[in-house]
């Protein structure tokens, strides 16, 4: 009885203090980044010292998952609150030349913040389209202030991304034949192709300036830094290349840190540390078919492009000192929890569409139980005929249908390669991911029968509620609507290049 009524006054107290001044929002997303690469999630040589000081003073998630083991779905899905399926961001992920984008009837976190007075930015790796005259650009979805690329690095050709020092080529292949990636500011192409060895320090001058000039108008903010880091090929700007022990990939994600820490010593010289909370997490699992370049899942298997485990769990932290208990959880939790919360925070309406994710408030403060029970996974071309592949019940883990994956190649495990193909199970597969997390062991026989009703169950109700959406990917590729800074020029792609970016020029919008 003792213990509810602290926990009454702590949630009045937290309710009271939220009410009288809005907290700012910083949600911190990495790419490729698997289960064990983090320092604070226990890999031997990766140095993480600001991510580590956030999970050592904040509250770090054990049981974490995104909606999608590939790049665009799991990004519309965190920005959205709904699985890819509903917003129509499947198959597969987006193109330089796609024609189609995260649809503009979808409300993102960014909306739903402005709606309350919030001023919102961007800063990064997009990669949910583009389309004719920047139609599905992050301006056209929320956020005031937009510098970063519009896709993956890799998705145009790299022989310009130079290691350090300089002239030594980073190893990788990127793609050819289509425009080189240029780096867009608002709506305005500011550089192409992207200078990858400044851009690091772009981004934190212009994260610190947004938040800067947020405080300055006494105006709540959103910063939303989706990193391009630590995607393949990886590579890091002269003041961490060559610094971590792990190698290209640890210097990536030792860059991808810095910045993370040059975010929080801005908050603290904005008097703003108290009053903001930061989350981070990843878009999907490792790229294991890079090996040593590609990233670790840990002890989870397989990782980027299966619905196993590790192509799906990611590293989570949630920081707001004076709030959030440092502390670990083993609360069932998503990428799609993110939209509900920060609107219950912010004390702002949820949008009026089905949504997939819940408050987790009560995981955030200590309040109580988590809302989720479930997750459920889809694969990297969902379909209506086979539905999820995957569905996770409290700390059980079933699996109607698995694949192996090209991004998964090179591991030991056979079940990750390319060569496993689809196969069904009927009754499936069963795991307790508490005892297993590897999901090694299948818990067969009649004992586990009431589980795998329970979990049959769920997954039929689920089903039942999708609409799957019209394919924004299926609408194909168009070589014109790749983004070029000289649109009318010729030959393309060769001649869509520009002047370096001047900083100088870019600034804060506030509306």
């Amino acid at each position: 009885m003792c213990s509810q009524r602290i926990i009454a006054v702590f949630t009045l107290i937290t309710v009271e203090c939220i009410r009288a001044s809005p907290p700012n929002f910083v949600l911190l997303f990495a790419d490729d980044l698997g289960y064990g690469d983090l320092g604070c999630f226990g890999h031997p040589s990766s140095l993480t010292p600001n991510l580590d000081r956030l999970a050592a003073n904040g509250l770090r998630f054990t049981d974490f998952y995104v909606t999608s083991p590939v790049c665009s779905p799991s990004r519309a899905a965190l920005l959205t609150g709904r699985y890819q399926t509903r917003s129509g961001i499947y198959p597969g992920v987006l193109y330089p030349g796609s024609k189609g984008g995260l649809p503009l009837n979808e409300t993102t976190i960014a909306e739903v913040l402005k709606s309350q007075g919030y001023v919102t930015a961007m800063v990064g790796k997009w990669h949910l389209g583009v389309g004719p005259n920047g139609t599905y650009l992050p301006t056209r979805q929320g956020f005031d202030n937009y510098l970063g690329i519009p896709y993956s690095h890799d998705q145009g050709p790299c022989q310009n991304l130079n290691c350090f020092p300089p002239d030594v080529k980073c190893f990788g292949h990127c793609d050819q034949g289509v425009v080189t990636v240029p780096v867009f500011f608002g709506e305005m192409i500011e550089q192409q192709p992207a200078d990858f060895l400044q851009l690091e320090k772009a981004y934190s001058d212009f994260a610190s300036q947004f938040i800067h000039v947020a405080v300055q108008n006494k105006l709540p903010f959103f910063l939303y830094y989706p990193s391009h880091h630590t995607h393949y090929p990886q590579y890091a700007g002269a003041e961490y290349a060559g610094m971590s022990p792990r190698g290209p990939f640890g210097d990536a994600l030792m860059e991808f840190d810095g910045s993370v820490g040059k975010i929080l010593q801005t908050l603290e010289e904005a008097g703003v540390i108290n009053n903001t909370l930061i989350f981070f997490t990843g878009d999907n699992g490792p790229e294991l078919m890079r090996k040593s370049r590609g990233g670790n899942a840990g002890l989870l298997k397989c990782g980027k492009g299966t619905t196993y485990d590790g192509g799906m769990r990611e590293p989570a932290i949630a920081y707001w000192p004076g709030f959030i208990q440092p502390g670990v959880t083993r609360a069932l939790s998503s990428s799609l929890d993110i939209l509900p919360t920060f609107a219950k925070l912010a004390g702002a309406s949820l949008p009026e569409v089905e949504l997939d994710g819940v408050d987790m408030t009560n995981v955030l403060f200590n309040l109580g139980p988590s809302k989720r029970k479930t997750m459920f996974f889809y694969p990297t071309f969902p379909s209506e005929k086979y539905g999820v592949f995957a569905v996770r019940w409290k700390n059980y883990k079933a699996h109607y249908y698995t694949q192996g994956a090209a991004h998964s190649e090179t591991t030991p495990d056979k079940d990750c390669s390319v060569l496993s193909i689809l196969k069904h199970y009927d009754p499936p597969l069963l795991f307790d991911l508490e005892s297993d997390p590897s999901e090694n062991y299948n818990l067969s026989g009649p004992e586990w029968d009431s589980v795998r009703q329970q979990i049959q169950a769920i997954k039929e109700q689920f089903e039942a509620s999708v609409v799957f959406g019209e394919s924004e990917i299926a609408k194909g590729i168009d070589p014109a609507l790749e983004p070029c800074c000289n649109p009318n020029c010729s030959p393309k792609p060769q001649c869509c290049h520009c002047t370096v970016m001047d900083a100088d020029t870019a600034s804060i919008t506030i509306t």
